[in-house]
């Protein structure tokens, strides 16, 4: 069960986000960005080079100029083959010849440029060595909403990765838990996210018992018993664009504070997720979910944020955290995930995927919130 395909981008795709890239980039004074391969350029340009090595590949892109892909001459024709080429200018370098030369000749030599985050430090230095007048600024710094807003195409990707990972969950919540090593249901859980259409699985946590109060517990030899709390968090790429959901289900009949605990954590997922409309901050996600949680008096247990964005990668901006006052705009999709975490005891937290729409939020994660027990 992999569903339909999706719909596909198209050169005129691409274009439109490498225009809006630079328009954006000299909105924020800057002469230009420097992409180097990694999910920014799968993104602008739909190329993903074939191998990532020391030799240079670098999209620029500056308002008013046609994009330019620099490429090793090796791979250029990987390169012509990509949805987005016939939207820029290829230039290639062969082994032996200067790629920062080539490359220092199409930019402004005392320019300020955005770079991808993933850039290779080689690869900056070369470039500030060629041209000592010019500076660097991090993209996820300098246009930390590029990739936020979402359009028709992407959000049915998204929709559809959540729909696999909800699929996963239901299957996995009928495998035998006790007994089992934490590392056995992760292994599970991977496998069904592939049976179910994605083709990189970015993680899957399987937190049992006291591992349950480490958000971010790899899942180890521990075997799973009875009475545990079980955090399940699982997520990666499907048709290129993110899942990332958690569920915490219980092994056997819980107790009366797990149960509260759980209904809790529910309750402020809840208020999370309302607060969620066009205007509102990004902190307000993040504040209303925290205010559940700190008036049971729980406050000190929700350990991190409520949120995080995503697309083209799991983790990405926006963030759903106090202190960002970006508004939420529609077609923006992020995470919604409170939780508590009881150092040596359990812990417990429940996630869906958001997208903000014209008068509110929209769930791309559908399966149970409420206690899921399991054998």
């Amino acid at each position: 069960m992999t569903g339909t395909a999706p719909v596909s981008f198209t050169a005129d795709d691409y274009k439109a986000r490498m225009d809006r890239a630079a328009r954006q980039a000299a909105d924020a004074g800057l002469a230009g960005l420097l992409v180097a391969p990694g999910p920014d350029l799968v993104w602008l340009t739909g190329y993903a080079p074939p191998a990532v090595t020391e030799r240079l590949t670098l999209l620029l892109l500056a308002a008013g100029r046609e994009p330019v892909l620099v490429v090793p001459t090796l791979e250029a024709p990987d390169a012509e083959k990509a949805t987005g080429a016939p939207a820029l200018t290829l230039r290639d370098w062969t082994d032996g010849k200067d790629p920062y030369a080539l490359t220092a000749a199409l930019l402004d030599g005392r320019g300020r440029f955005g770079v991808s985050d993933n850039a290779w430090a080689l690869h900056l230095l070369g470039l500030q060595q060629a041209l000592p007048g010019t500076s660097y600024v991090p993209l996820t710094e300098a246009l930390p909403m590029l990739r936020a807003v979402k359009d028709a195409a992407e959000l049915e990707r998204l929709a559809a990765a959540g729909a696999a990972a909800d699929a996963a969950f239901e299957e996995i919540r009928n495998v035998r838990f006790s007994g089992r090593r934490e590392s056995e249901v992760a292994a599970d859980l991977a496998a069904l996210l592939r049976r179910f259409g994605h083709a990189q699985v970015d993680f899957t946590i399987v937190a049992s018992g006291p591992n349950g109060a480490n958000p971010h517990h790899e899942a180890g030899d521990r075997r799973i018993e009875r009475g545990d709390m079980v955090v399940l968090d699982f997520g990666g790429l499907k048709d290129g664009y993110g899942s990332d959901t958690s569920r915490t289900v219980h092994v056997g009949e819980p107790t009366e504070e797990e149960r509260r605990v759980h209904d809790l954590v529910r309750e402020a997922q809840e208020a999370g997720f309302r607060a969620v409309r066009p205007g509102a901050a990004c902190q307000d996600v993040d504040r209303a979910a925290r205010a559940v949680i700190a008036g049971a008096g729980y406050g000190e247990y929700f350990i991190h944020r409520t949120g995080h964005g995503i697309g083209v990668t799991t983790h990405e901006p926006p963030y759903m955290i106090e202190g960002e006052e970006r508004p939420l705009v529609p077609g923006m999709c992020f995470s919604v995930e409170p939780g508590v975490y009881l150092p040596g005891r359990f812990g417990v937290r429940i996630e869906d995927i958001v997208t903000v729409t014209e008068d509110g939020g929209r769930r791309l994660n559908e399966t149970e919130r409420e206690m899921v027990i399991v054998d």
